[in-house]
């Protein structure tokens, strides 16, 4: 709406500055006499050279070429144009032949605003015998309303800066089925003297015979016409319009190429020879979010997910190859790709793999591909997994510090990494479940694609462990030796079929944008990542705010809560919690979760309509933790003292002496039993709070919830089992549950918002050895107990679940 009005203001004034016709602008269609249609309504509008506010509208560079043939049937006359725009700016050239005057055109003009209301502003001049054909600068203001798919209004105003002359031209365009299949359109332009019933007019259709080819058909107030032909390739087009006069007869033909912006066609799927592969080199970290500048090591999640699905309905591709050196990647993302990838192998395409130094999880990635190139230097690991804490008992005592453990519920065992020195019976128990179920699925993809028996992979991981390249190739776990710099060759000897490398901009899902008017609908899929925190992590106190804000968004029609944190606060927890449900009662919210969603993380997700979570996903932990780290000979160590004074029976709990550099407060003694009496029925009323929360969200028994909670974490597979999980899937299975929820049919068009798509700007390199001791896992959590004294903690520490290596 704010665009809206300043688009209006800015018209407005252009006009109060302009109130008296002259003689300096020549008539609107022979001036563009080389268009389809107007501006608005058909085309690019000339690159906005006629309309500037067109190149809001444009989403890639595009440059089209206009000329006019001779009425000798020569190919090329002196009437010709050149236009050039880009996503906001452009620029053209149009040279004109009036016998023997000639003129040439020259325009800039920019654009801003939103695909439903675009605005545009351009400067025009002009050069050869300007002052003979009337020719002046000017200052052009254009508009295009699009309120819906259906209908559009555009409005030129042309303002002399050289005469108070000015022009005013509007159209119109109606779609009745809401598509590119049948566009009906008109306009009119009113000059010096001209009333509106006198003002020359065009009306005219255009239909799309099949994607890519359509037919255009114009007819004039003085009663000449024009008949038109566009063929679209994708990237390029071409086309071409006879003209005819008052008299109906022929006159002259204007022909047009166009290079840049991907229009659908009908061509690629016809003559798609599938001679093309699509490399993807996965060197570096996946992850869900990069800076913009300085962080070339990271690639998104979201985007390699989208170039799979690109590549698998792009007609050109045969192949995928993944370059999985050196990759950086959690187990439940490399599910979560191998799923799309093994999507794109079900509907024809070929993948290849290479590989150098390969884990568990590169090879578990690797294993969906019909071949898996391995290096002649390389080798792969398969050692099974193993999960486990680092426990900081002893090194408390040495330090001096006591903690008491506040552990109310059997599972929930954060907290014991400080209070033991080796797991809980409890603990042992909930770990090797997972560390089974991750392992049993992985045995289970990787012996189905490489045809292994079980018992075959348990050998290869309890005797060989690491395989050497020719092992490797008995063993079929790859199926030839070679390099990454030559899979070029490569993909010829393994598949028969000489194919040429594409890049992702060139792909055809990836490149082509919806010719759909106005805004499209949209699913918003929303980032809920790290500890829950009100400030850092899910940012607690901002994700609330979102949540609110897209349930007022009527452009928003679903919602995607990606949740991957381990929990932390339970106040940012139940502030987005909260948000969530009220976001839920008004559209569909999907919740996909990542490689973990424990704890607080799972108190984020219940309130979903949906929840998905991959299999080897920590989900559950529903319980709290907390504890008590005081002091017990540390000061007395570094020679420290603190003093205070009070009012209130507890005011000193938690006081002491603070630690510099790593900056939190040691409290200088344990609670007396009475207050450890009062904090458990604390915890406890918490835990049934929290209990009561999911059994509401999860529609549940609360007796039912207790006997799955306790602090127990579990696989995405095992939360399924257990009701705490809907489906085994992904983010890109959850965006297909959201459109279905939203009441989209499977070929209507969306768009996908990331929020947020970016971590920052600028990556800048982390230089402070004090920063990094205090961001260890370790560190962060004990600071996190010390600066949380009374508050019950639903959260998962570093080690019950994978991280990046």
């Amino acid at each position: 709406m704010r665009r809206l009005k300043t688009g209006v203001f800015f018209i407005t004034f252009l006009i109060l500055a302009v109130s008296v016709y002259a003689d300096g602008i020549p008539d609107y269609y022979s001036r563009y006499n080389l268009l389809y249609g107007p501006p608005s309504a058909y085309g690019s509008g000339m690159a906005g050279f006629v309309n500037p506010a067109n190149l809001t509208l444009l989403n890639a560079p595009e440059m089209d070429f206009y000329w006019t043939a001779k009425e000798d049937d020569s190919l090329f006359s002196d009437h010709w144009g050149l236009f050039t725009g880009f996503p906001h700016f452009g620029i053209g050239v149009q040279t004109q032949k009036m016998d023997t005057l000639r003129v040439t055109n020259y325009k800039i003009g920019a654009g801003f605003g939103s695909k439903s209301t675009a605005f545009g502003i351009g400067y025009g001049w002009s050069g050869g015998d300007k002052n003979a054909s009337g020719r002046e600068r000017i200052i052009s203001a254009g508009s295009i309303i699009r309120p819906c798919r259906h209908f559009s209004l555009g409005t030129v105003g042309n303002f002399s800066l050289e005469s108070s002359m000015h022009e005013w031209v509007f159209d119109v365009g109606i779609r009745p089925l809401g598509t590119s299949k049948l566009t009906l359109f008109g306009d009119m332009a009113m000059q010096k003297g001209v009333g509106f019933g006198d003002a020359p007019k065009s009306a005219g259709a255009a239909v799309e015979v099949v994607s890519g080819i359509s037919l255009i058909g114009r007819y004039f107030k003085d009663k000449t016409f024009t008949v038109g032909l566009t063929i679209n390739h994708g990237f390029s087009g071409m086309g071409g319009q006879s003209h005819f006069d008052t008299k109906q007869k022929y006159s002259y033909t204007t022909y047009h190429t166009r290079a840049g912006e991907y229009m659908p066609s009908i061509f690629p799927k016809l003559f798609g020879k599938k001679d093309k592969f699509l490399p993807l080199d996965l060197k570096g970290t996946i992850d869900y979010q990069r800076y913009v500048l300085f962080d070339d090591e990271t690639i998104r999640f979201m985007d390699l997910l989208n170039y799979i699905r690109a590549a698998t309905n792009d007609p050109r591709i045969g192949a995928i190859t993944l370059n999985l050196s050196t990759m950086r990647i959690l187990p439940e993302h490399a599910w979560e790709i191998r799923e799309e990838l093994k999507n794109a192998q079900q509907n024809g395409k070929t993948i290849i793999a290479f590989i150098d130094r390969a884990d568990m999880t590169t090879y578990h990635l690797a294993s969906i591909a019909d071949k898996i190139v391995l290096d002649p230097e390389g080798g792969i690991l398969l050692g099974g997994y193993a999960l486990g804490k680092t426990y900081f008992k002893g090194t408390l005592e040495k330090l001096g510090l006591g903690f008491d453990e506040w552990r109310f519920f059997k599972y929930k065992s954060a907290a014991e990494v400080l209070s033991r020195d080796k797991m809980s019976d409890a603990d042992r128990e909930q770990y090797q479940a997972y560390v089974d179920d991750c392992y049993e699925s992985v045995r289970a993809d990787i012996c189905e694609e490489r045809r292994l028996t079980h018992v075959q992979f348990d050998k290869i991981v309890d005797e060989q462990v690491y395989i050497m390249p020719s092992e490797a190739i008995e063993a079929k776990l790859a199926d030839t030796l070679g390099r990454w710099s030559d899979m070029g060759k490569l993909i010829g000897d393994l598949t028969g079929v000489k194919m040429g490398g594409i890049s992702t901009k060139e792909l055809i899902a990836a490149a082509a944008k919806s010719n759909i008017w106005g805004e499209m609908p949209k699913i918003a899929v929303v980032y809920g990542l790290g500890e829950c925190s009100m400030d850092s992590g899910i940012k607690g106190r901002w994700l609330e705010k979102v949540f609110l804000k897209i349930k007022k968004d009527r452009s928003i029609k679903a919602v995607v809560f990606r949740v991957d944190s381990p929990g932390g606060d339970a106040l940012p927890s139940d502030l987005v919690a909260e948000a969530i449900k009220k976001c839920a009662q008004v559209k569909p919210v999907i919740i996909s979760q990542g490689q973990v969603a424990g704890s607080g993380g799972y108190w984020i997700s219940m309130y979903g309509d949906t929840i998905l979570a991959g299999p080897n996903t920590v989900t559950g932990s529903i319980g709290v933790i907390g504890g008590w780290m005081y002091d017990k000979g540390l000061s007395a160590k570094l020679g420290m003292t603190s003093d205070f004074v009070k009012r209130g029976e507890h005011a000193e709990l938690g006081f002491g002496i603070t630690l510099p550099f790593l900056g939190f407060r040691v409290p200088a003694r344990n609670l007396t039993v009475d207050e450890r009496a009062k904090m458990e029925e604390l915890f406890r009323k918490f835990y049934d709070g929290f209990v009561k929360k999911v059994a509401s969200g999860r529609g549940m028994d609360v007796d039912k919830v207790k006997q799955i909670a306790e602090g127990h974490f579990y696989s995405g597979l095992d939360g399924k089992a257990n009701g705490l999980v809907d489906e085994i899937g992904g983010l890109t299975t959850a965006i297909a549950i959201a459109q279905q929820k939203a009441g989209f049919k499977s070929d209507d068009e969306y768009e996908i918002i990331e929020i947020p798509k970016y971590k920052g700007f600028i990556k800048w390199p982390n230089l402070s050895p004090v920063s990094t001791v205090v961001d260890d896992p370790a560190i962060r959590y004990i600071k996190l107990i010390s600066e949380n004294p009374w508050k019950p903690l639903p959260m998962l520490i570093p080690g019950t679940y994978p991280t990046l290596k």
